[in-house]
């Protein structure tokens, strides 16, 4: 809410940085995830690629760098990870994607040493990492 009590309806934005998020098709159909894009950047000229994935929880953006393009891909997952089942059921040739970010809200022994269980739902993030030929970034300390 602004100072008045006035809700506030939108995403943050900072002169900084280029915002990328998706057009809400509905009224109550707000984005969910955004990609924010250091101004700095700008000469590699990003764009939103709907065309290629159109879901309301995954953003993809393309970048030029020496005449190639490149994708980075933005998540949100829900509670019923419904945007990584998406990326599992549906094959989506996308060359030189260089990585898939989130806060998948996924404990598995796989990146948690602490955790005992294997979680199917980290096949779920699984198998389009190596779809798209990535690692696994696991946070150092």
């Amino acid at each position: 809410m602004n100072c008045k009590g006035i809700p506030l309806v939108g995403i943050p934005s900072h002169l900084n940085w280029l915002t990328f998020a998706r057009e809400p098709y509905l009224s109550n159909d707000y984005p969910r995830v955004i990609i924010y894009i250091n101004v700095r950047l700008s000469s590699f000229y990003f764009s939103l690629q709907k065309y290629i994935i159109n879901h309301k929880d995954i953003l993809l953006a393309s970048f030029f760098n020496d005449n190639v393009i490149f994708y980075i891909m933005n998540i949100y997952s829900d509670f019923f990870h419904s945007a990584l089942k998406y990326l599992k059921n549906t094959e989506v040739n996308i060359m030189n994607l260089l990585i898939i970010t989130s806060y998948f809200n996924i404990r598995d022994s796989i990146w948690d040493p602490s955790f005992p269980h294997h979680s199917a739902i980290s096949d779920d993030l699984m198998i389009p990492a190596d779809f798209y030929n990535l690692d696994l970034s696991i946070p150092t300390h």
